[in-house]
């Protein structure tokens, strides 16, 4: 089809938007221009289409006039309005309505804190102004966690207030909402000026009709945009919904703003319809410009460029998966493309988690911009950014110096081909000399680096040293620049690892396409250090993601839950629903002009296995209904794994309905390119014909004459020989040593010959020199396989507490058994591990082979409670032990006196559950089932009083997917030994060790010139035992004493302490105490001396029960720790273990198969010198995640009645401590309940002057019968209509209460509570008929 008028794809970035237009002669042009630019342009993307309009008019267009469209037949745009509006908190204000119990779920989240090592815990404010509880519920009907709990229809069926959910999951209606009242408190809202509301009820993905109603009346009294959560994302899960919701109502009425402010600068054509106009959706689909809304839009501009390497880069025929790797300013996104878009459906943007169908794009911190430090003797790259506005020190601003700076310095960019807009009067060219003097500076400084203890011969840990004192040469700034370099493509190497490695692909099996700004300075040595063969960059690089929206597709997607069994002879339903819902989607692409024969149609099944929250979203194939084969086939390549004794269940219907075009630029390239490279006469260039000859640095050659070439000046087929630079309009191409760039008709093909990397592994490790650069290249390394372990270890486990709660951790530990680098799971385990790994070298001295895999949890080999199950695999090379890899989960049940082997009155070991100190687990390969068995099922029911495991395949299950974590750990340190030889690893896991040595002792001494040499500090349990702390420091070392001399005998209760808790709370205090980005390993605990006297809680005996030490008191040693630092007031001091289930051996001795339930609440956190504690967020030894209400409900028979935050509870001062929670659930069968809390006593208290938090309460509710006081520990059967309330303690509060003004808020509330200033939620509780007062919440960060 021939074109006859102009179409325009623009990239709306947030610092430049790009522009190319395919013109009706058949040529292009490029747009390049400032996103903002308010002095020349009011809107970045109209202004790009006059300049177009004018270059193929050849006529002068002024500003002030309207753009003509007669000329113009398609726009199509990827913004990052909605991504901007939501990281800067500047959409529309909201209200949200939910269902009563409910009203800070948006606040709490999953309580956990996004970096455990932050005592000021920093999130991001919610995003509604005002909340209405709705006092309305609906329950589901039976559960799933049992047999027992599923519901035969025709036992509901007809019954008055049960209904029929779209799932097929059977629902009570409890109670109905009151219309009257929710229309008092809407004209409320309305009256404030609001005019964008969410509304998200419980289980409304299955039952929406009272959120139906309330949109109805909604939308009658005149409110211009609501969001429903059943009709966004029918998907279950209440805050993901909940978010999405609140998120759509927040942003889409900012992009109708937007867009109406676009159409503004045209004529008439945009609002008609003449000129088709369509945006890039965050799935990779283009929506007409009226289905255009905020939920979709956060992605919206990466998607484009996703599509675009994808479109331009991907051989169907071959099949080899490409890398996309998109390098900006700030940050660098990578992805992944194996002939179709990978989605995720959950994803977290500005600290907001959503629901929503997202191309699965993974970001890190590292682009052009990120800023260059020399901290703690490592050399580090960003997170912080140097931005647009100053800039790198080389765009003359009084800038920091950055990556650009780096590559500047090293010659790979040329300041005489860049444009001269930079300085103050934006005229000026790039400015190498202050780059240089900013290198210098930071050159005196690493040539200076303190010497590391070990290594100075007995010198002051403060000292300095001159290089030759150190043994490593002095770095010459070219030396130091390319070192910063290549940290920051480690950083960018990591989540690439993650995209491929951690989901079952050879990264090296793989093409890298390269784009983005700054993309093509780095894409050599990130495929060198990936060992991919194969660099594509397209001609548009500098500008795919507005190229890629020239081939993308029109997408319309519908989606409808399910909770069905897939069977596949019993589908006729399935089928059904698959047919009506891809005939809605059709028409819908129908309606838009397309016809039949352009629409393709993709039903998906979301599909999973019972019991797992794993679900897959599975393509149906090509003639055929079986879903289940390609499931089974997903789930085994991800996962390693089938699971065929289990029942399928399908979670979701989706249809994603793809209208395609017929545009001849729609042709895309990826096959063309890889046929032209096979293909293509090749001709070498050489330098003579370069445009100039520059003094580059490369690390195999030193300071060389490079040869530059304009892209413009090449032909096809023409081949340049690394090392070159390859220049064009808007990006520079590094060529390095044993690189080679072939030019094709539409891209610069690199090919990489990685070489074979030379390691001398005769050098022993003493003769090995630190490398700075090294040294933080290895702390990327070492923790990238902790990271890569955990996350194998969640997709393969079985139960809620892996997989879902998060409850583990993953380690590398060196041959000496102390910890190398530990991935930031879950805080207790962090010292206590290590414990664990050496107590098994001391007991099987000799006798370790390789193969083997060993089991343990016994307190007195280093556990720290029972169901913590530490798996510990060691490493061999040349048949020695070189390294260990360990993992440590919580297993839901492992017998004992109590579901959920989390017992509060137990008084024994043995009444916790089955204990192991060493057992192989694996021996010769071979899983050990049956002596596992006995161990978790005969051994612990053999005591009065106890059952063995109550959920044993959960065990087994969760124990081979330790199995398989440490094997992969095994895998990525022997691949890292390959790479750099044994010698170099050891080594550099000991300079990794010396580095955190080094930190630990120079905090140490800034606190006792600040504080003196003693800190002493104590704090009393609930039950009066004393924890007593006296901490010495040595000035001169940095070297301190733990001496916990005076802290009480041990308790014939469960508080007791193992001796490797006691460590994991000090390195834990330490790490937060440091502050730096540090890896965290064995080298913090080495200046210290600890000492627990024997017989004490923390230094129990063999058969002293606990359970409770290792999640009460371990938060207790903390407190204390953190309190004679003078670092912050207390937290909570509480994990709030709550826990209930059913099953296990009866009085007669009968075992019932059951099941158990475990969560621990979140709390308050202590306040600072600086800031406002934080509400509702799990603290310090813990970072569990909590389930989300409806899973709870779906899973167990409970009824979550409440959880939110309890108003009050933190305590008074300068800053605030942050407030508990307060969870209400009741039980809808006869169960076994327990709770083991603590500070139910005793307040956790305030520092400098501030008040203490309150403190818990636990309450026991029987049906018809008052409150009781349930007591911090305590166990009891509970029967339907039973409740218990927990109310968890505040956190304290830090420095006295400004007076004189007698004001409240003459408090500093930094970062506290749920919202922040600008966007201060009120609350709106609708209860007896009438609209209550409004209360103000209180502050968030």
């Amino acid at each position: 089809m021939t074109q006859h008028k102009i179409r325009v794809f623009i990239d709306r970035g947030g610092t430049f938007t790009d522009c190319i237009a395919f013109l009706p002669d058949g040529s292009t042009k490029v747009i390049k221009l400032l996103s903002e630019d308010p002095s020349n342009y009011k809107d970045a993307p109209t202004e790009a289409i006059r300049r177009i309009k004018e270059f193929a008019s050849g006529k002068s267009i002024p500003r002030t006039e309207k753009l003509d469209t007669s000329d113009i037949e398609l726009i199509r745009m990827g913004t990052t309005v909605a991504t901007n509006a939501l990281l800067e908190r500047k959409g529309e204000p909201v209200a949200l309505l939910v269902t009563k119990g409910f009203k800070d779920i948006l606040h709490i989240q999953n309580q956990a804190r996004p970096k455990i090592f932050d005592l000021e815990i920093n999130m991001p404010g919610v995003l509604y102004e005002q909340v209405i509880e709705v006092d309305e519920r609906v329950s589901l009907v039976g559960y799933t966690a049992h047999p027992d709990g599923i519901v035969k229809e025709e036992d509901v069926k007809g019954k008055e207030g049960y209904v029929k959910g779209v799932t097929g999951e059977w629902v009570r209606i409890l109670k109905k909402p009151d219309l009257k009242e929710i229309e008092a408190s809407l004209k409320s809202i309305y009256a404030s000026g609001i005019r964008s509301i969410a509304i998200c009820l419980m289980h409304s993905y299955t039952f929406n009709d009272h959120e139906l109603q309330i949109a109805t009346l909604a939308k009658s009294l005149g409110f211009t945009h609501i969001s429903t959560s059943s009709t966004l994302t029918p998907m279950i899960k209440l805050v993901p919904r909940g978010n999405s919701a609140v998120s759509d109502a927040y942003l889409t009425p900012s992009i109708k703003t937007y867009i109406s402010g676009f159409s503004s600068g045209f004529d008439s054509g945009l609002q008609s319809g003449s000129v088709r106009v369509q945006f890039m959706k965050s799935d990779g689909g283009l929506a007409d410009v009226k289905d255009f809304s905020g939920l979709g839009a956060i992605l919206s501009g990466p998607a484009g460029g996703v599509v675009g390497y994808a479109l331009t880069s991907y051989d169907p025929d071959s099949g080899t998966p490409v890398i996309g790797f998109d390098m900006g300013g700030t940050s660098t996104d990578v992805s992944r493309y194996a002939g179709r878009y990978d989605h995720v459906f959950e994803t977290t943007t500005a600290g907001v988690t959503i629901q929503a169908p997202q191309l699965d794009i993974n970001t890190v911190a590292a682009g052009g911009g990120s800023r260059l430090f020399f901290r703690n003797g490592m050399f580090v790259v960003g997170p912080e950014s140097a931005g647009a506005n100053p800039g790198p020190t080389c765009y003359k601003k009084g800038g920091p110096l950055a990556i650009t700076d780096a590559n500047l310095l090293l010659g790979r960019l040329i300041p005489s081909y860049f444009p001269k807009i930079f300085g103050k009067t934006e005229s000026e060219p790039l400015d190498l000399s202050a780059t240089r003097s900013a290198f210098e500076k930071l050159a005196a400084e690493i040539n200076g680096v303190p010497i590391s203890p070990k290594r100075a011969s007995r010198k002051s840990a403060s000292a300095t040293a001159t290089p030759a004192e150190t043994g490593r040469p002095t770095m010459s700034l070219d030396e130091i620049a390319y070192g910063f370099v290549e940290v920051a493509n480690e950083a960018m190497c990591r989540p690439i690892r993650q995209l491929t490695q951690a989901k079952g692909h050879d990264t090296s099996k793989h093409i890298l396409a390269c784009f983005g700004g700054a993309g093509g300075q780095h894409a050599c040595a990130i495929a060198k250090s990936l060992g991919i063969k194969t660099i594509l960059i397209h001609k548009h690089s500098a500008i795919l993601s507005a190229y890629g929206l020239s081939l993308a597709d029109i997408v319309h997607e519908v989606q409808e839950p399910s909770q069905e069994v897939f069977d596949l002879s019993k589908l006729s339903n399935i089928q059904a629903r698959i047919d009506s819902l891809a005939k809605d989607a059709k028409e819908h692409l129908l309606s838009q002009g397309f016809t039949e024969s352009h629409i393709v149609i993709e039903p998906y099944l979301n599909l999973r296995y019972q019991g797992t929250d794993t679900s897959m979203m599975t393509l149906k194939p090509t003639g055929s209904y079986d879903f289940l084969s390609v499931f089974v086939a997903n789930h085994k390549q991800e996962f390693g794994f089938t699971l065929p004794d289990r029942p399928v269940i399908i979670d979701d219907i989706r249809i994603r309905a793809i209208g395609k075009g017929t545009e001849t630029e729609k042709k895309a390239s990826g096959a063309t390119v890889h046929k032209e490279v096979k293909s293509l006469p090749r001709r070498r260039v050489d330098k003579e014909k370069a445009s100039s000859i520059e003094q580059t640095y490369w690390k195999s050659l030193g300071r060389v004459d490079t040869p530059v070439f304009m892209l413009s000046n090449l032909e096809k087929g023409d081949e340049i020989v690394g090392p070159a630079l390859i220049i064009d309009a808007t990006a520079t191409i590094v060529v390095e040593p044993s690189c080679t760039a072939l030019i094709t008709s539409e891209h610069v093909v690199i090919l990489v010959d990685a070489g074979t990397k030379t390691t001398d592994s005769s050098v022993s490790k003493s003769q090995i020199v630190q490398d700075p650069i090294l040294l933080s290249v290895f702390g990327h390394r070492f923790m990238s396989i902790a990271e890569q372990m955990g996350r194998t270890l969640q997709k393969t486990a079985i139960s809620t507490n892996i997989k879902e709660r998060l409850d583990f951790s993953c380690a590398l530990f060196g041959p000496d058994g102390g910890l190398v680098a530990n991935a930031p799971h879950i805080p207790v385990h962090l010292g206590s591990m290590q414990e664990a790994v050496r107590w098994q070298m001391t007991h099987l001295k000799g006798q370790l082979k390789d193969g083997d895999v060993l089991m343990t949890n016994h307190p007195a080999a280093g556990g720290s409670h029972l169901p913590d199950i530490t798996i510990i695999t060691p490493v061999f090379s040349g048949g020695e032990v070189v390294f260990f890899v360990a993992s440590r989960g919580h297993h839901a049940d492992i017998g004992g006196i109590q579901p959920g082997s989390m017992p509060p009155n137990s008084c024994e070991l043995f009444q916790e559950g089955a204990a192991v100190k060493s057992f192989h687990l694996v021996r010769g390969g071979v899983f050990d089932e049956k002596g596992v068995t006995k161990i978790l099922v005969d051994e612990p029911a053999q005591y009065e009083g106890c059952s063995g495991s109550r959920c044993l395949s959960d065990n087994l299950s969760d124990l081979k997917a330790q199995v398989a974590a440490n094997q992969r750990g095994i895998s990525l340190v022997q691949g890292l030994i390959s790479e750099y030889s044994l010698p170099v690893v050891q080594a550099y896991m000991g300079f990794i060790r010396e580095n955190a040595e080094l930190a630990v002792r120079a905090m140490l001494k800034t606190v006792s010139s600040k504080t003196g040499r003693v800190l002493e500090a104590t704090d009393r349990m609930d039950d009066g035992s004393t924890l007593r702390l006296k901490i010495d420091i040595d000035p001169s070392t940095g070297s301190a004493t733990f001496d916990f001399t005076g802290t009480s005998k041990e308790v014939y209760g469960n508080t007791n302490a193992p001796k490797s808790v006691t460590y994991s709370a000090i390195i834990y205090c330490l790490r937060c105490l440091i502050n730096l980005d540090m890896p965290l390993n064995q080298g913090a605990l080495q200046p210290i001396t600890v000492i627990i006297p024997e017989g004490c809680m923390l230094s129990p005996s063999e058969t002293a029960a606990v359970v409770g030490g290792n999640v009460l008191t371990s938060q207790r040693l903390c407190d204390v720790v953190l309190k004679a630092f003078g670092a912050c007031a207390a937290s909570q001091g509480c994990c709030n273990n709550f826990t209930f289930g059913s099953g296990g051996k009866d009085k007669n001795g009968n075992v019932k198969d059951g099941f158990g339930y475990y969560e621990t609440i979140a709390g308050g956190s202590g306040a600072g010198p600086t800031w406002n504690g934080r509400s509702g967020v799990h603290t310090h030894m813990t970072n569990t995640r909590i389930t989300d209400p409806e899973i709870l409900e779906r899973r167990y028979p409970v009824l979550l009645k409440q959880f939110g935050l309890r108003p009050g509870s933190g305590g008074n001062g300068l800053y605030k401590g942050g407030d508990g929670v307060i969870r209400e659930l009741e039980f809808l069968e006869t169960l076994n309940v327990s709770m083991l809390s603590e500070r139910r006593v005793f307040q956790p208290y305030g520092l400098e002057g501030g008040e203490p938090g309150e403190a818990g309460l636990n309450l026991l509710i029987r049906k018809g019968q008052p409150a009781v006081n349930f007591g911090g520990k305590n166990a009891t059967i509970v029967h339907p209509g039973d409740v218990i309330r927990i109310e968890t303690p505040g956190g304290g509060g830090y420095g006295v209460v400004e007076r004189g003004t007698g004001k409240k808020d003459a408090l500093k509330r930094k970062s506290s509570q749920s919202a922040s200033p600008s966007t201060r939620a009120k609350s709106v509780r609708i209860a007896g008929g009438s609209l209550a007062n409004m209360e103000e919440a209180q502050n968030d960060f």
